[in-house]
């Protein structure tokens, strides 16, 4: 009786309801992929207005760091200052410009500073 009771329970028979499937067209394939181009062509025209506005610069876009990041950028421009120094006001510092200076202290690659030297973040002594 158990037994039966148990193979019910543990080997039931009922198969899971399989969800309709439902088939597109040829045309509203057509009108999606017209619409996503569109978006997409729509999406690059802006980025590329916001390019050549005079008002919108790439440094609005970076990010300034915390007062524990940017003594932490200090310590590694001290790091390279048998060469190089600062050249901007700490507090200008960037994400973008610590990530740079991390890059050099752990592969040693001096492109990186010479990088750093363009944007004038650095400057040679």
């Amino acid at each position: 009786m158990f037994k039966g009771i148990l193979d019910k329970l543990f080997k039931s028979e009922q198969k899971p309801a399989q969800p309709a499937v439902q088939y597109v067209n040829h045309e509203e394939v057509e009108a999606l992929v017209d619409a996503k181009i569109k978006e997409h062509a729509a999406a690059l025209q802006t980025t590329s207005h916001d390019q050549d506005n005079p008002n919108h610069t790439a440094d609005q876009e970076d990010y300034t760091l915390t007062a524990k990041q940017i003594e932490y950028a200090l310590s590694l421009i001290d790091k390279v200052s048998n060469e190089f120094a600062l050249a901007i006001d700490p507090a200008k510092l960037t994400i973008k410009d610590l990530n740079r200076l991390i890059a050099y202290n752990r592969y040693k690659n001096k492109g990186t500073l010479i990088n750093l030297v363009k944007k004038g973040v650095l400057r040679k002594k």
